[in-house]
């Protein structure tokens, strides 16, 4: 792996089609914006031969368009794919977003992935956002490896951080968290900072020297030795603690000088399996230089010590019916089983998905089973099709690189897969299966929009149908009760995202318009009221009216309506028709125009005429009772309250609590969580927590995470009311 005594193998430049799942290696960036993850994929495709410079494709172009400004904007908030090959390996390096709107990205990356590469800056440290990410590889078991960047930086401390990554992703045992190379300084300049030129290896004891921008290999002088003994004990010690050998602990505690070689294979399997987390440094290349600090190292540890496929479980697999199918891990030669794990949409060729075969081989010009996925809640339609597959490709930047074919293990571009949505499992036509979805998000942020003019207006549908089709952690809602058009977004960013993919990608200019809450009525107390439609104009005349009562029921009662009309007074034919009249008027609302519920409207009385007397007339007179009895009558205005569920770490629990007390919460219940969190249980009405995914992520630092789900409609307090009767009054 990366601390081996020999030098670094030849690089071999961009990636094609791997041959076998055991060549391949799929590795997923993770860190905050600014970490610096997409500065190093462009130093590790540098130190590959990928590029013959900086961002610069070896036959023309960038990795991913890094000298455009615009497009390095773009590439942040989405989840990118570069391959190169390395020492006869094939490694795909799936970048990440950092921002945390991104979520759904990154949650598509850990899908694609067989192992995690969490990026923190020396200088910013860990973010609870990326202590968050670590707890869901560690929760399914992913390995994972530390890599420190911006050691540049005139504070930087490379001890300093590796204790900080210990404390914060070591909580169970700090000692599976520790480097296996030390900084090299240079001379100290005039600010009292020593540059990083190179790394020492803990293991074999030998220097690596990146100042002249080759990888220069050498010995310590006897006075580096002992400084490098502490460190390297507790590696051994660190490392030998994971070993499946249990006689080696008391082999090396008794005096044995362990075997480098046997250290190197206990690390790998270590590392692996997920049980030890090692913590390097990386660095981009100088100007002119071919070589970043650490990439070769890094790409020995991908290679060495990072899993193959064939070691990653097989995927729960049924049919579209249910029925279970057991499959073999990684089988090029087994059933296909592919996923799609991110669509795109290129102006050029259409919609390209991003593909992780998991079993069996994919072959361009195939016709697939797409099958998926159960997310209809957000505006995404189930699919069962059969869909002819494009042209199969490996990226690279702008670029694509035909594939006749892409194995189990692998993953590859599929061209014009028009039906295919992110979360589909692509398998044989005549052998129908679907893989069990990851877990998406859910989208907390509303942003109401509308077509900017009419044109716009017929280009929406299809506009918001591909930007959901590409997003499954976006939610679309066509709200009846509101009559907005409503896509509920991750956060401010996601939402800022979307509305330019529309406008830019799909030519739709929309505006954004006040979030409506769906408001109801109801009656406070009893009342009664008196409908007279009477209309004489010559002709055939209206004659209704119709005497009624109404009281309040409990919530959720809805509108219930009684008949106790004797005496023929409103004769049996037209009793539907005032029942129908009272629900319209009810639809309406009676006070402030929002819909009246949890109601029983009871017909006492009325009188019809033998010619006048009709359907619509009895409507009429219905409608107009009940808009008396609300006149004479206390109407309450209703709001949605939420059941809200807040996961928020112990050190702000305080300051949450103390927030929806002031949007007029109710916490109901705390209860103790796993890592220092508490659960906080709320309820809070809705049209206090709009825009509370906004809100959160300030307070806590972006380390709470919080759930709604609703509970009741309840009365407003009367001066809320009164503020939304008198904005009512005001639009209309």
């Amino acid at each position: 792996m990366g601390d081996k005594a020999n030098t670094h193998p030849g690089a071999a430049g961009r990636a094609t089609a791997a041959d076998h799942p055991a060549s391949v290696r799929n590795v997923v960036l993770v860190g905050h914006s600014g970490s610096g993850k997409t500065t190093l994929v462009e130093a590790l495709a540098l130190t590959a031969g990928a590029v013959n410079r900086a961002g610069r494709v070896e036959d023309g172009g960038t990795v991913s368009d890094y000298d455009d400004i615009e497009h390095r904007q773009k590439r942040s908030v989405q989840l990118s794919l570069v391959p190169v090959d390395w020492d006869g390996y094939k490694i795909n390096i799936l970048d990440t977003p950092g921002y945390a709107d991104f979520v759904g990205e990154l949650r598509a990356g850990l899908r694609a992935a067989d192992a995690a590469l969490f990026v923190v800056s020396a200088s910013d440290g860990v973010d609870g956002s990326t202590r968050m990410v670590w707890e869901e590889c560690a929760a399914v078991g992913m390995p994972r490896a530390i890599v420190v960047t911006h050691l540049e930086a005139a504070r930087a401390d490379f001890d300093e951080m590796t204790r900080t990554c210990a404390e914060a992703f070591g909580a169970d045992d700090p000692d599976a968290v520790l480097p296996l190379y030390l900084p090299l300084h240079g001379e100290q300049g005039p600010d009292g900072h020593a540059p990083v030129t190179g790394l020492t290896g803990l293991l074999s004891q030998r220097l690596f020297d990146y100042s002249t921008g080759e990888r220069k290999e050498s010995e310590p002088g006897p006075d580096q030795l002992p400084l490098l003994e502490r460190a390297r004990n507790r590696l051994i010690e660190g490392i030998i603690a994971e070993s499946e050998d249990e006689t080696l602990m008391d082999r090396y505690l008794g005096g044995e000088e362990i075997d480098i070689t046997t250290l190197v294979q206990d690390l790998e399997r270590a590392v692996a399996r997920g049980t030890f987390f090692p913590v390097l440094a990386a660095a981009p290349a100088a100007d002119g230089a071919r070589q970043g600090l650490g990439t070769v190292e890094l790409l020995e540890l991908i290679t060495g010590g990072f899993p193959t496929p064939l070691e990653r479980a097989a995927p729960t697999v049924t049919t579209p019916e249910g029925t279970a199918r057991e499959v073999k891990a990684c089988d090029p030669d087994g059933p296909l089983v592919a996923e799609v794990v991110k669509t795109a949409s290129d102006p050029y060729v259409g919609r390209v998905s991003l593909v992780r075969v998991f079993s069996g081989t994919l072959r361009a010009d195939d016709t697939v089973h797409v099958s998926g996925h159960g997310l209809a809640d957000r505006g995404h339609e189930d699919h069962d099709v059969d869909e002819r597959i494009g042209a199969l490709s490996t990226p690279f930047g702008k670029q694509q690189r035909s594939l006749t074919h892409c194995i189990a293990g692998d993953l590859a571009c599929v061209a014009k897969l028009n039906r295919a949505e992110t979360g589909d499992t692509l398998s044989a036509k005549d052998d129908p299966l679907l893989m069990a979805p990851w877990e998406m998000p859910d989208p907390l942020l509303p942003l109401a929009i509308q077509a900017h003019s009419k044109a716009d207006e017929d280009k929406l549908s299809q506009g918001l149908g591909r930007l959901v089709a590409e997003d499954p952690t976006m939610r679309l809602e066509q709200n009846q009760n509101t009559h907005q058009v409503v896509l509920w977004c991750l956060g401010e960013a996601h939402a800022d995202v979307a509305l330019e993919r529309l406008r830019n990608r799909y030519g739709v200019q929309v505006d954004v318009i006040p979030h409506k809450v769906a408001l109801r009525e109801t009656f406070a107390g009893r009342s009664a009221g008196r409908g007279r439609h009477v209309k004489q104009s010559g002709g055939h005349g209206q004659y209704a009216i119709c005497e009624i009562e109404v009281e309040p029921l409990p919530g959720g009662s809805g509108i219930e309506f009684v008949d106790k009309v004797v005496g023929g007074a409103v004769p049996r034919q037209f009793i539907p028709s005032v029942e129908k009249g009272v629900r319209a008027q009810a639809a309406r609302g009676v006070a402030a125009g929002y819909p009246l519920i949890d109601v029983r409207v009871t017909l006492l009385d009325g009188k019809a005429h033998s010619v006048d007397s009709s359907d619509a007339a009895f409507q009429t007179a219905g409608a107009l009772a009940l808009r008396e009895a609300a006149a004479d009558a206390r109407i309450h205005l209703l709001e949605p309250v939420a059941e809200v569920t807040v996961l928020v770490g112990d050190d702000y629990v305080g300051t949450v609590m103390s927030d929806l007390s002031g949007r007029r919460g109710r916490v109901v219940g705390t209860e103790q969580a796993a890592g220092g969190r508490t659960l906080v249980r709320a309820e809070v009405p809705e049209i206090e927590i709009g825009r509370y995914a906004v809100d959160l992520r300030s307070l806590s630092h972006g380390t709470a995470r919080f759930g709604r789900t609703y509970a009741r409609h309840e009365p407003m307090p009367p001066q809320v009311a009164e503020r939304i009767r008198e904005q009512t009054r005001e639009a209309s």
